[in-house]
């Protein structure tokens, strides 16, 4: 029988969750307490419901997340935990945590994973905490973890358990007289059989390989060597039977081989090339820990993530499981660009517009109100998981491929002409100095507040734009009735364009600013315009207003998208 111990230890200040969790350098994690303190405030978060539960665990294979699998298994059985499923090596993608906490209806899962962030022992990690329903701790969660984290004063750990996780297997332990379990799983089993119950597998297959009347459709899938790549091998090549040059960096690797596991058109470039080059009809690359997607077409034909949920919502009749659910509600945080606004008031579908956070979505899916939402930061989901989920967006767009029988550059014509085009960029600026990124939205807050701004004209390049609304945006969750406030500067003029500025909270360190630019056109003789360009004058504007090369000193900003 093993017994557990209580560890003395120390408050470190800042392990306040943002809003994916706790990210930080790998060396502060490394700290001696540090990741003990904050998964003690976990458990502890979870007051009575703990002794005798049972919990997910699983990561994005970075560096550290097996030490972090160790510390937890150690720290769970000292705090009578019944029993924890562990993805095997610690790999499990923030989908399949998703899909495996709702399927064995477990308290909840912890989730390694600093997500889009680079990997290996000088760059990040991540540990965030997962509820019930499979999708990330709400806000009156994460707080009470972080006031548990200013007064710890112990933690409780089994200091002699160990585990192979490198094997399948379940073993059993007696700790302190109670029996604890560890199932190691298959990573990827819970998460393939439920894509076979949401898909036409065949449909997709016959797509991809073709047929006496059709040629076959060429893909390839781009893993970032993160967690996807277990999955993409089952799906791609094992059940969909393409060959092993279709699926590229599909090996998890700790450090993501040098990539930044970041899905977009700056660190994604390989899979741009590729395509740009190669015979291929359609690309696909995840991030890290595999909850995000970017969807480029023939000729590296790039679909922006507002574009992408539009689509989906338009044709999501043709996938078999919304056959069977019907489509509830769709939804966008409020950066993303309005186009799915467009198809949800055509197909007369209710539409929300919630704060970045999959948690926001979370809580209109378990109340039956939604069935399909989406970030601008490459991220997409339905009310299948209550996680965004990357692999899942790339079947559903090689699904309705499927379907109808059409290349992504016609399918997303055809949508700008009935629905109209939302031109949309996002302009990241990375790590920059946190007290003048705070003073300058402090100071644009106040200049867009004055009295007389809204109702101002401006004229931006050859057009007149005329200021409707312009705050500080804020939300209540039509559900739970929760607040949530400064969720970004917004300024939206009466023709539906829209700037936005937002701090972000999924950095590790310093602060990064994102300016939103979105602009709507119906004129079918500007679809094939270039989004840069069409939507310039607009980021001058914004840039001119808000003065942030004169704030933060950056004269670029470090990605576009």
């Amino acid at each position: 029988m093993l017994k557990s111990v209580s560890v003395q230890t120390k408050v470190y200040d800042g392990q306040k969750p943002g809003t994916s969790g706790l990210r930080k350098a790998v060396k502060v994690f490394q700290q001696e307490h540090y990741t003990e303190n904050f998964v003690q405030a976990i458990l502890d978060s979870l007051g009575n419901e703990l002794a005798g539960s049972t919990l997910v665990v699983g990561g994005d294979g970075r560096y550290y997340v097996k030490d972090a699998v160790q510390k937890i298994i150690k720290i769970a059985a000292a705090n009578q935990v019944r029993k924890l499923i562990i993805g095997q090596n610690g790999i499990l993608s923030t989908p399949a945590v998703s899909t495996i906490i709702r399927k064995y209806k477990t308290l909840g899962g912890i989730v390694l994973t600093a997500s889009h962030n680079p990997g290996g022992p000088d760059a990040d990690f991540g540990i965030k905490f997962n509820c019930n329903n499979g999708g990330p701790a709400p806000d009156n969660i994460t707080n009470k973890i972080y006031e548990l984290t200013t007064t710890l004063k112990s933690y409780r750990i089994v200091p002699d358990m160990i585990v192979d996780i490198s094997k399948i297997q379940e073993c059993s332990f007696q700790v302190d007289d109670k029996e604890f379990t560890v199932n190691i799983i298959d990573s990827v089993d819970d998460y393939l059989e439920l894509m076979k119950n949401i898909f036409d597998f065949g449909s997709i297959k016959e797509l991809l390989h073709g047929n006496n009347e059709i040629p076959p459709f060429k893909v390839l899938i781009n893993a970032m060597n993160g967690v996807t790549g277990p999955y993409i091998t089952r799906i791609f090549k094992n059940e969909l039977e393409l060959e092993d040059s279709c699926l590229v960096n599909s090996t998890p690797l700790e450090d993501f081989g040098g990539l930044h596991p970041d899905p977009n058109l700056t660190y994604a470039s390989e899979l741009v090339t590729a395509i740009q080059n190669g015979p291929y009809d359609f690309g696909a690359a995840f991030d890290g820990d595999g909850d995000r997607n970017m969807i480029i077409g023939k000729k590296a034909f790039f679909v922006t993530p507002s574009d992408s949920l539009a689509v989906l919502a338009a044709n999501l009749q043709l996938i078999p499981y919304f056959q069977k659910t019907g489509i509830k509600g769709l939804a966008r945080s409020m950066p993303t660009g309005a186009a799915v606004d467009k198809v949800a008031a055509k197909k007369d579908i209710k539409l929300f517009e919630v704060p970045t956070g999959w948690k926001y979505f979370g809580n209109l899916m378990d109340a039956g109100l939604l069935s399909l939402c989406g970030e601008e930061s490459f991220g997409t989901g339905s009310d299948h998981i209550r996680e965004k989920d990357g692999i899942w967006a790339c079947l559903a767009w090689l699904s309705i491929m499927a379907k109808l029988g059409k290349s992504v550059e016609d399918i997303l014509i055809e949508h700008w002409k009935t629905y109209g085009r939302n031109f949309f960029t996002r302009y990241d600026y990375e790590n920059c100095e946190t007290d003048s990124s705070n003073k300058m939205m402090k100071e644009l807050e106040a200049k867009i507040q004055k009295p007389g701004f809204v109702g101002k004209e401006f004229n931006i390049g050859n057009k007149s734009y005329i200021v409707n609304i312009a705050d500080n945006y804020s939300y209540v969750d039509p559900v739970d009735k929760s607040k949530a406030t400064n969720q970004g500067l917004r300024i939206i003029f009466t023709d539906g364009s829209r700037i936005i500025f937002r701090l972000s909270g999924t950095g590790s360190s310093g602060a990064t600013i994102r300016l939103y630019i979105d602009s709507y056109d119906d004129d079918v003789s500007a679809y094939k315009k270039i989004t840069q360009e069409t939507l310039e004058p607009l980021v001058k504007f914004a840039l001119e207003l808000s003065k942030l090369a004169e704030f933060t000193g950056r004269q670029e900003p470090t990605v576009i998208t």
